[in-house]
């Protein structure tokens, strides 16, 4: 069973929706996510917010934060969640911001870089990882944690209650 197949499982059997705020996979969470049969009643959509102008015009992400922490960033993914789940009216959503490479990298925010975001009626996380390889590895690799984080909110074991942080 992949990943996307245990997603549906999970959601279906809490009775749960889920939405994507995408930047750097520019979808591939929703693409695996509605290759499955039955994801139709737990995936109400996502929304690709490659540019600044979607993160901040569709998301909601404030023009601020985009000016003083970047797109790459704890707080723009924390936006971006939010702004998927209020927007397409869900339980979860997972966002994904980060630089798959080959350029657009720099010491503080190398190749390889991805913010996450989880929101949930009640909380909003981030987690920040730094997958190896070129642009596919990069890719590939956020939307297979993409879609264990939203595993792991399916279970409510994802969010450690005194930090805030994700587990």
């Amino acid at each position: 069973m992949t990943t996307a197949e245990k997603l549906v499982k999970a959601l279906i059997e809490k009775k749960l929706t889920c939405a994507t705020a995408e930047s750097c996979t520019g979808g591939g969470v929703g693409y695996a996510i509605t290759g499955v049969p039955g994801s139709s009643a737990v995936f109400m959509g996502g929304i690709i917010s490659y540019d600044n102008s979607v993160k901040q015009g569709v998301l909601g992400v404030p023009g601020e934060v985009l000016a003083a922490k970047g797109a790459v960033s704890s707080e723009c993914a924390a936006a971006m969640a939010e702004g998927a789940r209020r927007r397409l009216n869900t339980d979860l959503a997972v966002s994904i911001t980060g630089i798959a490479g080959p350029g657009g990298g720099s010491a503080e925010k190398p190749v390889g870089l991805v913010w996450f975001g989880l929101s949930s009626k009640t909380c909003t996380a981030t987690d920040k990882k730094m997958f190896p390889g070129d642009r596919e590895a990069v890719r590939t690799a956020a939307i297979k944690h993409a879609l264990s984080l939203l595993i792991d909110a399916v279970g409510c074991d994802a969010v450690d209650e005194e930090s805030g942080i994700l587990r």
